[in-house]
């Protein structure tokens, strides 16, 4: 596999479990502790190598742009009052070598038309999908995991997890063969099936690292689950041509999500990182 250093930040959605905070704020710069859902999410594929950020976005997501953008009315405001460590911070949003692409969505028409809508900027290379939605804590990178798992296999990789049964139709499901203590080959792979039709409850979470030619296949894809293109489905056909494996990552996610999942990763990250406990004032 060739070197992968595109990432696919597919952030167009609405956000309306947060309403009313996102009614004019992306639910991508909702923050955890001190950084945004967006940046954990960048920062990770940063530490896998990736230098070329392709956000797939929609209405009223200027502020992901702005974020990642320099602020120089701030930073020299900074540099006046000699808070050195907080410019820093700001400088060091964005490292030097890493490019950022914005492509609109022209419509929301499920995860699988936003990762095609990143194709022109992608071209014909391997590329990383992340969901910013599913934080991830791991002392290595869980992309850097997946790509890992990508270069030794040869093929698409999706991160896994099992879930209690009674979720499954929240996920993409996998049924697989294992090839390693963590690594499977994907068999079969079917979108938010019912519990009794799960075929396992290995779920597929927001970590993908995908082959160039996931774009044929998501261009002959019909509208599937609640009429949109499902990257699952996509993923199902890729499967009759390349081999698609599922890795079990190590690391505890979040599901940002929802309200109690952003509340639980801002209460173990602040307490793990910053010292935080319930009592401070």
């Amino acid at each position: 596999m060739r070197p992968i250093k595109k990432a696919v930040f597919p952030v167009a959605g609405m956000g309306t479990r947060f309403l009313p905070a996102t009614k004019a704020m992306p639910k991508e710069m909702l923050p955890v502790v001190d950084k945004p859902l967006i940046q954990y999410a960048v920062e990770e594929a940063v530490a896998a190598g990736i230098t070329d950020l392709i956000f797939v976005t929609g209405r009223n997501k200027r502020a992901i742009e702005d974020h990642f953008d320099s602020a120089p009315e701030l930073e020299s405001d900074l540099e006046k009052k000699g808070k050195v460590e907080l410019l820093n911070m700001v400088r060091g949003i964005l490292p030097a070598g890493v490019n950022c692409i914005y492509i609109r969505q022209s419509a929301p028409l499920g995860l699988g038309h936003a990762v095609l809508t990143a194709a022109p900027a992608v071209g014909n290379e391997p590329f990383v999908v992340v969901l910013a939605d599913d934080l991830i804590d791991a002392d290595t990178p869980v992309l850097k995991q997946l790509v890992n798992t990508a270069i030794k296999y040869d093929g698409s990789v999706l991160g896994v997890q099992d879930v209690p049964r009674e979720e499954t139709k929240k996920y993409g499901i996998v049924a697989a063969t294992r090839v390693d203590d963590r690594t499977e080959r994907v068999d079969h792979i079917v979108e938010k099936p019912e519990p009794a039709d799960a075929p396992s409850t290995l779920a597929v979470v927001g970590r993908y690292v995908l082959e160039a030619e996931i774009f044929d296949h998501l261009r002959s894809t019909k509208m599937g689950a609640g009429n949109e293109i499902q990257l699952t489905d996509g993923i199902a056909s890729l499967m009759r041509e390349r081999a698609v494996f599922a890795h079990r990552y190590e690391g505890t996610r979040y599901d940002c999500g929802n309200k109690s999942g952003m509340f639980q990763a801002t209460v173990a990250l602040g307490r793990k990182y910053h010292g935080l406990t319930p009592d401070d004032k």
